[in-house]
């Protein structure tokens, strides 16, 4: 298995909208996924960076350079490699 850490971003929903958070992973352009609670969201970002990856590896295509691990807020992501 390959450890990558991607940073996320998690962006709350206001209120009046639903609540909720919206993901965006800056290193994935394009990968954005959302979540109702901030559980689901983190739950949500993993699944959606690893189909990311997933399609990436299927299309021949690089994978991003990891984040630092010593940023904060980042996902570890275990794949096999």
């Amino acid at each position: 298995m390959t450890k990558r850490h991607y940073r996320i971003v998690l962006t709350p929903a206001p209120a009046d909208e639903g609540g909720g958070y919206t993901v965006t992973v800056p290193a994935l352009p394009g990968c954005v996924t959302e979540g109702d609670t901030l559980e689901e969201a983190i739950a949500m970002a993993r699944d959606a960076i690893e189909g990311y990856i997933e399609s990436l590896q299927k299309h021949g295509e690089p994978i991003p350079e990891d984040v630092p691990s010593s940023e904060p807020a980042t996902l570890t992501i275990d794949l096999a490699a």
